[in-house]
Formats: C-alpha cells, structure tokens, sequence
C-alpha cells in the first residue's frame, strides 16, 4: 500500500480539491455569523453591553481551541476522517438552534458547539492537506487552504449582511448554514479518504528529531515554534476583537448594515484571495520576514482605526489588515509543518492551534471590558498596539533560518 503513495498536489489533485472545497463550507459556517452577530444580540436578546455580547466569542474561542487540542492528539488514534466528519454532526444543530433561540445562553451554546466543530473540521483539512502534498509546495497548499476558507468566510458574512438587510436580521441569515452543514457532512462522508498512510511513508524516510514533550516546546522551549505560536495567539485575538467589536463601531458611526458587512467583509476576503500567492511565498522566501511583516501591518492596521470615519478609509484598513493577516496565516501552518516530524505533525499543529485560537477568547474579553470601561477606541488601539508587539517578539525570538534537519531546542 505504502509503495503506490505519492505525495504531491498533482499527484492527489481530486482529494485536494475535495478538501478545499470543504474547507469553504467550514469557513462559510463561520461567516453567516460575522457581519450579523452584534445587532441581532441587541434587536433580539437587548444586549447593550460589549462584554456581554462578545461572550459568544468567548465561548467559540475557548471551545474551538479544546477541539483543536484534541484534534491533533486523536488524529493519529481515530483517523483524520473520522474527526472531520464528527465535526460536521456537530455543527449541524447550530443554526436550528439559532433561528429558534429564545435567551442569550442558547446563543453561547451554539457558538461552543460551532467552536468544536470548527475545531475538529478546519484542523483535519489542514493536517490532511499536509500529509497529501510532502514536504513540497506546502505553504502553497496552506495557502489554498486558508484562502478557501476565509474567501467564503468573506463571502457567507457579505451574504449573509445583504439577506439580514434585505428579509430582516433573523431567521433568513442562518438558513445559509443549513445549507453548508449538509453539504460538508455529505461530501466528508461519502468521498473523504484518510491520509494516515502518507504520514507512515513520510515517517520513513524523515530524519527530523521527535519532541520529547510537543506541547512544552511548542509553546515554550523552542524558539521557532514558540515565536510563531504568540503570534497566532495575538492573531486571533485582535480577529476576536474585530469580530465583535468593529460592527459595534462602525454602528457608532451610523453605517447601515449592508456596508457594515463590505467593510467587515473586505478583511476576511483580502485575507483569502491574497493567501493564493502568500502561502506559495511562504515555500521561496525568509518565514521569518513574512511573519514580521504581517504582523506589523495587522498592528498598523488596527491602530489607524478610530482615526477615521471615512468609508473608503475603512475599506482600505480592512483590505491592510486582510493582507496582514494573509502574510502570516499558511506561513505559521508551513513553519510548523517544517520543523516537526510527520507522526508529531498533527500534535504540533493541534497544539499551536490551541493557543492561537484561545486568542478568541482573550481577545473577546480584554476588548469588551476595556470597551466598556474606557470605549472602543481605548480596546481598538490596545489591541493594535500588542499585535505590533507580537511582531517584535519575532523579530528578536525567531532565528533567520528553519532547520530542517533537527527539532533540537534552539
């Protein structure tokens, strides 16, 4: 069996495919939510705190980055397709339970269930991509991935603005995931294949040092690993600050939701569509400077915000942020995958994931009580400011050069 496997994008192009277009439904699962979520809290359940209504971020971070976690210590036990389709049976009741809601709790109830669904789904194509394509072309192949997810994240939270703003803010809007939840779940079962058997042939011949305890020194002791998990950390937490708070804001200025969704929307869709070149950057030139980068631009980004009421600003912000985040999003999964044997690959990532999506959940509740303690813009250029940081600690933590030949602590 082992000897008829070829790794490759072209050599595995209709999996691949399959995979990406799965990815879309799961980016698009998180999208109907996107550009909606702050004024139906309010129309519907009167939640006029910040704090309060970004709980639901809270609970999709936390619980997200758990399945993450679990994802990568069970991929290699249970099988990557097992995983992926587990997650599409969770994810199915999560919009029922959104047209039906009659109290916030059911809200938050949906977004953990969504946030391990998310968790079990987005990290098995990932981990399933990597072992399909090798050791070459990965960060292209991240990038197709992110790019397919977070294009219809962009797409499904446009969408989703035009229908709340066309037929009313509930139930229309989550009809949309009916949809994609039904169509994840029958393409993960009838035609996804498992790719433990590539990971067993690249183990063979891979020369890599295993960790002795991923999760320490992916988090800690190793500064390449360690360098590029803060930054996923900081990443979604100024995306959970953006989530749940730059509608809030652009509600402020007395924009009506269908721009609020362009403007919301422009950042996710840049940040897709630029992955397509981003990710294949991420296999020619220095990681390190890519992340750097990133980084710094998502920072810059950020902290212009609140100095502007000007649409066409605004757009242009949220396209910067979009390229910022693209910069770094394949290139943190490409590095990872780099620097860690196949048969830890899953744990690694599962680990890094963890952390850069509790970055929800910290940045859901750093934004909301300083946004309602000192206003929005006081949590908009706080987390502007510590994604600037973030860059800085690549600079100085990361060595220039991934070693390909050993997991030493460096």
């Amino acid at each position: 069996m082992k000897a008829n496997i070829q790794h490759g994008l072209k050599e595995n192009w209709k999996q691949f495919s399959l995979l990406v277009l799965i990815n879309a439904f799961v980016g698009g699962m998180l999208g109907m939510e996107r550009s909606i979520f702050p004024e139906f809290a309010e129309s519907h359940f009167g939640l006029a705190s910040n704090s309060a209504m970004l709980s639901f971020i809270t609970a999709f971070g936390i619980s997200k980055a758990l399945a993450n976690y679990y994802t990568g210590k069970l991929a290699n036990r249970f099988g990557r397709k097992n995983l992926l389709v587990l997650g599409w049976l969770i994810a199915l009741p999560v919009p029922f339970i959104l047209i039906t809601a009659n109290h916030w709790n059911w809200v938050v109830f949906a977004n953990v269930l969504l946030g391990i669904s998310q968790g079990f789904t987005w990290s098995s194509t990932v981990v399933m991509k990597i072992d399909l394509v090798g050791e070459k072309d990965r960060g292209f192949a991240m990038g197709l991935n992110e790019f397919s997810g977070y294009f219809a994240l962009g797409l499904s939270a446009l969408l989703a603005g035009y229908v709340a703003d066309v037929y009313g803010i509930h139930p229309y809007p989550f009809y949309i995931g009916i949809v994609l939840s039904v169509l994840g779940l029958v393409c993960s079962f009838f035609w996804v294949k498992d790719t433990r058997a590539f990971v067993e042939k690249e183990g063979a011949n891979n020369k890599t040092l295993a960790m002795q305890k991923v999760f320490l020194e992916t988090t800690f002791k190793n500064k390449t690993l360690s360098a590029i998990t803060q930054a996923g950390l900081v990443n979604n937490l100024n995306d959970g600050m953006i989530w749940g708070l730059l509608p809030v804001f652009l509600l402020a200025l007395h924009y009506d939701t269908n721009n609020i969704a362009l403007i919301a929307g422009i950042y996710p869709s840049v940040w897709g569509i630029a992955q397509l070149f981003t990710g294949k950057m991420s296999d020619h030139y220095s990681k390190k400077k890519m992340l750097f980068w990133g980084m710094m631009l998502q920072g810059l980004a950020i902290i212009f915000i609140p100095s502007t009421t000007d649409f066409h600003f605004l757009c242009a912000l949220s396209a910067t942020l979009g390229l910022g985040t693209a910069l770094v999003y394949p290139t943190f999964l490409s590095s990872i995958a780099q620097v860690s044997r196949p048969e830890q690959r899953a744990e690694t990532i599962g680990t890094f994931r963890l952390w850069r999506d509790l970055g929800y959940a910290f940045g859901a509740i750093a934004s909301g009580i300083l946004a309602d303690i000192f206003g929005i813009n006081v949590a908009i250029y706080f987390i502007g400011i510590l994604t600037v940081l973030s860059s800085i600690t690549i600079g100085i933590r990361m060595p220039k050069d991934l070693n390909l030949r050993s997991m030493k602590t460096n």
